[in-house]
């Protein structure tokens, strides 16, 4: 196995931890419950899949880079209301809608990866443009906005020193 190769069986790895913890992360979001452990594990995940993209060589400014910028930037403000403003006020609802776009961001690539690899899907939308990866990438989209709706509206306990977060 080569550096490359090692480095895509790692970087999809992490993805994939950082995908299934947010999902966890986000059902708990809609109870109005923080998990500390969960959190962390899915903010740092997200972060290094969204990094360790930028270690593949490239030659050009790809569409995938830019989803990693994009994901970096919000990241950046999700770990500040997370960690730096202790979920007060506004934070909180930063927090939410922010950490469900870096994971609606990490879902859209996972689907994408898939329209590219998986044989089935591939022969569906070879190029990507076609209807299937679409209409799949719309109905991805619907959900989390509904997810991030509901959320977002459910009060989460500030991690302020003094209040102690549930869970």
């Amino acid at each position: 196995m080569n550096a490359v190769e090692l480095l895509t069986v790692i970087h999809t790895a992490i993805s994939l931890v950082g995908i299934a913890s947010g999902l966890v992360v986000a059902r708990w979001m809609l109870q109005g419950r923080d998990e500390p452990r969960w959190t962390a594990l899915f903010l740092g995940t997200t972060v290094l899949t969204s990094a360790s993209g930028f270690l593949f060589p490239f030659h050009r400014l790809l569409p995938s880079h830019v989803v990693g910028i994009v994901s970096l930037l919000v990241l950046a403000v999700v770990l500040w209301a997370r960690y730096a403003a202790a979920l007060q006020g506004r934070w909180a609802r930063v927090f939410v809608i922010g950490s469900l776009l870096a994971l609606w961001l990490n879902v859209f690539v996972l689907v994408a990866q898939l329209f590219a690899k998986v044989p089935a899907l591939h022969a569906l939308a070879p190029t990507q443009s076609e209807p299937p990866f679409g209409v799949v990438q719309l109905i991805v989209l619907a959900a989390f906005v509904w997810l991030t709706v509901q959320a977002a509206r459910q009060p989460l306990p500030s991690t302020a020193s003094g209040a102690a977060p549930r869970g």
